[in-house]
């Protein structure tokens, strides 16, 4: 078995436990002297190796491995694109008919309102040490907001999602190139209350298919809080939406030329009346994610 960006070893240490032969575990930052520290009081040093590098430069004592895991997502599931590493090992290292732990990745979309955040943000660069930076405020809103929407009271609840959700990819880790980690699409978004739309959510699910037991990981909000959260685009004028209004557009993601850990993400939104309301007018918004 192949762990990649193994951290603290915790992922080879639970696959050792659970009877894997020998597991090689990746990790370029300094964490992996801990890591082989923590192998080692364990007893694990027979079934676990270290190896200190990155995935595209170090060398497999071995030809294939039956198995890659990793944990690998990062915010709006591409974040920090560590993908890239996965699929190269993937290419190199997996044998024919391996397992690939995760084997599949989908990132969804809902419309949201959260007037109070943008309201805040908003005043904050209005006055900061009685210096007007209000110039900032645009800028801001650019970035996205990496929080948890969930109904337990931490920030949100569900009344703030005020739309159905829609499938913007769908990785099929196995197989796919590491070049449609950039990838556009289409979506369509059904109003469900009469409300306001300031924002568009993102979330991720994983999936362990290839398994006996099929897993799934999930970052929607209508799941327990993970660290990951969710990844929140701001939209610059805030619309007034009703029930049954349509929200439709297109969305580019793509690893940033000048920081390729970055995205740089293009939303476009139209919003299409009801037959009791009219249209709004369409908008486009690019976007960071760092």
């Amino acid at each position: 078995m192949l762990d990649i960006g193994a951290g603290t070893g915790i992922l080879s240490i639970f696959a050792a436990k659970a009877g894997a032969k020998h597991v090689y575990a990746v990790e370029n930052a300094e964490i992996a002297f801990f890591a082989r520290e923590i192998i080692k009081q364990n007893g694990l040093e027979d079934k676990i190796t270290v190896l200190k590098g990155k995935m595209e430069e170090i060398v497999l004592p071995v030809e294939h491995v039956d198995i890659i895991i990793s944990e690998w997502m990062g915010y709006f599931l591409l974040y920090e694109s560590m993908l890239d590493s996965v699929l190269w090992a993937r290419d190199k290292y997996l044998v024919k008919g391996g397992k690939m732990l995760p084997d599949r990745a989908q990132i969804y979309i809902a419309a949201i309102e959260d007037e109070q955040y943008k309201f805040n943000k908003t005043q904050f660069w209005k006055n900061q040490y009685d210096i007007n930076m209000s110039v900032m405020t645009n800028v801001a809103l650019k970035e996205t907001c990496i929080d948890f929407l969930d109904a337990y009271g931490n920030k949100y609840d569900h009344d703030a999602i005020v739309s159905d959700s829609c499938k913007i990819v769908d990785l099929d880790l196995v197989n796919m190139k590491r070049s449609d980690v950039n990838f556009s699409a289409t979506y369509h978004l059904n109003v469900k209350k009469d409300s306001t739309f300031s924002a568009v959510i993102a979330w991720f699910d994983c999936h362990f298919e290839n398994l006996k037991k099929k897993v799934t990981l999930s970052t929607s909000p209508y799941a327990p809080y993970t660290h990951w959260k969710n990844t929140i685009f701001y939209i610059d004028k805030e619309q007034r939406v009703y029930t049954g209004d349509k929200l439709k557009g297109s969305i580019a993601v793509r690893q940033s030329k000048e920081n390729h850990r970055e995205l740089d993400v293009k939303f476009s939104f139209h919003v299409l009346g009801a037959p009791q309301t009219p249209s709004k007018h369409d908008s486009v918004q690019l976007y960071k994610v760092r």
